[in-house]
């Protein structure tokens, strides 16, 4: 049985008040570690005492907490182990939806339509590839080529050295944050970021040191500057172009400024572009290593399909080379067909962008439109690109508002899941990529559930088996 801390279980709850009691406040965000799968079926909760001494409040509290998720099932009392999370054996009760569950905590496009021809050209050249080992470390020679050649199109002179083709961009960021840290080391990031690449680094022994970013303000320029130059961070992981989740984009002035603070005080800046050119307003930016030294991530994950499992590293020759000797540990190589199918897209991808963002602008008026209709006491800024945009609830009840659409069949991610330290309670992440049809299931549900939410007639309890699917 995995037992866990007081500490461990303080360090993953981070601000978790809200404006409900604070037994229910506790009880429901621990009852969201569960559902997201932070906290493991089977996993044994601190004692009461130990719990409230961490936490600076009442054992009364914690009691009270306990038994509220002991009275909807997230937790059971077993003699000589305290407070367990529960694992469920009762079939799994999914709501009586049309079509199915609706998934929104996603943010990702329907599959391109020319991926079909590209993925019948690329089996045609696969005999070809049937004598070698069918992977390779650093990619295939034509494939590193092709991305390179579209870098330089883009306006970055880029060599084939400077590229290594990864299985996704997330795979890049773990590769990077397991090479680049040592346990300890100082990290920059947004506040809010892309969920997963905190995981990587603080999973890498990173400590997460972050920076605000406003959906309409944009950056907080002192806090990112004096971060670089009193803590001098190992590694910076920035999003400066169409910011997941905000939607956001750095002003070029600030993006040089940045960079040459961070290389003045050693820190490897790496920047997230896989959604970079997913530019709706205005003109698609130079990459970010055209203003300043930067590991570039990209990949086609968000614009040809979430499925095709592939990514790329742009970095100077002997980055590459120290990540790929890094590279055995984790994996062997990119599968050589995927590449194959990606090289064939490159040529012609300014055409597929074009496409994708026209998609994405119409997307993103129906949304928006939307929103304000449904809900007109939100802030929505205008996102000028990315996928996302970044509500303002007005309240601190997002996770609340996640945990009842879930038991109404909406799965949604709430705000402090992009948080670094468990801020954005009064926040929602409304992607606009989907199929209008699609979104507007997901709206219809949001809508109903945010009129008991707002007016105080539900509660966070209110959760069935349905969120086993996430």
């Amino acid at each position: 049985m995995i037992t866990l801390s007081a500490r461990a279980l303080a360090s993953r709850l981070q601000e978790w008040r809200s404006s409900d009691p604070a037994y229910r406040a506790l009880a429901d965000r621990i009852r969201l570690l569960v559902l997201d799968g932070v906290v493991a079926p089977g996993t044994r909760l601190p004692a009461e005492r130990e719990l409230a001494a961490e936490l600076g409040v009442s054992r009364t509290t914690i009691a009270a907490a306990y038994a509220d998720l002991r009275d909807d099932g997230s937790i059971e009392s077993v003699r000589g182990s305290g407070s367990v999370v529960r694992s469920s054996n009762r079939p799994m009760q999914i709501p009586d939806l049309a079509t199915g569950p609706i998934d929104f905590s996603k943010a990702t496009m329907p599959v391109y339509p020319g991926l079909a021809a590209a993925i019948r050209a690329a089996t045609e050249q696969l005999p070809a590839m049937l004598a070698e080992s069918g992977f390779d470390p650093l990619g295939r020679d034509e494939v590193r080529a092709a991305i390179a050649q579209r870098y330089t199109d883009r306006g970055l002179p880029t060599t084939p050295d400077q590229i290594m083709v990864t299985v996704g961009a997330q795979h890049a960021i773990t590769l990077i944050a397991r090479t680049v840290l040592r346990r300890g080391d100082r990290v920059l990031i947004e506040n809010p970021t892309y969920p997963h690449a905190m995981d990587s680094i603080l999973a890498a022994g990173g400590r997460l040191v972050p920076v605000p970013v406003d959906a309409a303000e944009g950056w907080d320029e002192n806090a990112l500057a004096q971060v670089i130059e009193r803590g001098s961070p190992a590694l910076a992981y920035l999003m400066p172009d169409n910011h997941n989740p905000t939607g956001a984009t750095m002003p070029t002035p600030l993006l040089e400024r940045s960079l040459a603070l961070a290389a003045a005080h050693g820190t490897v800046v790496v920047v997230d572009e896989t959604m970079g050119e997913l530019t709706i307003d205005g003109p698609r930016r130079l990459p970010a290593a055209a203003y300043g030294p930067a590991v570039l991530l990209g990949s086609v994950g968000k614009s040809l399909w979430g499925g095709l499992r592939l990514g790329w590293v742009r970095a100077d020759p002997s980055f590459i080379r120290t990540l790929t000797r890094a590279r055995f540990a984790s994996d062997l190589g990119t599968p050589a067909f995927e590449q194959t199918v990606v090289a064939g897209m490159l040529p012609d991808f300014d055409r597929v962008l074009d496409e994708r963002v026209a998609w994405l602008r119409a997307g993103r008026e129906h949304v928006l439109a939307e929103l304000a209709r449904r809900f007109p006491e939100w802030r929505v800024p205008v996102p000028g690109g990315g996928l996302t945009a970044w509500a303002g609830l007005g309240r601190p009840v997002s996770s609340q508002l996640v945990l009842a659409a879930r038991s109404a069949g909406l799965v949604i991610t709430p705000g402090p899941r992009f948080a670094a330290d468990g801020a954005f309670e009064r926040f929602l992440r409304i992607p606009f990529s989907h199929p209008v049809e699609f979104t507007d299931r997901a709206l219809d549900v949001l809508e109903r559930v945010w009129a008991r939410v707002a007016g105080g007639a539900v509660r966070a309890a209110e959760v069935d088996d349905f969120a086993a699917v996430i």
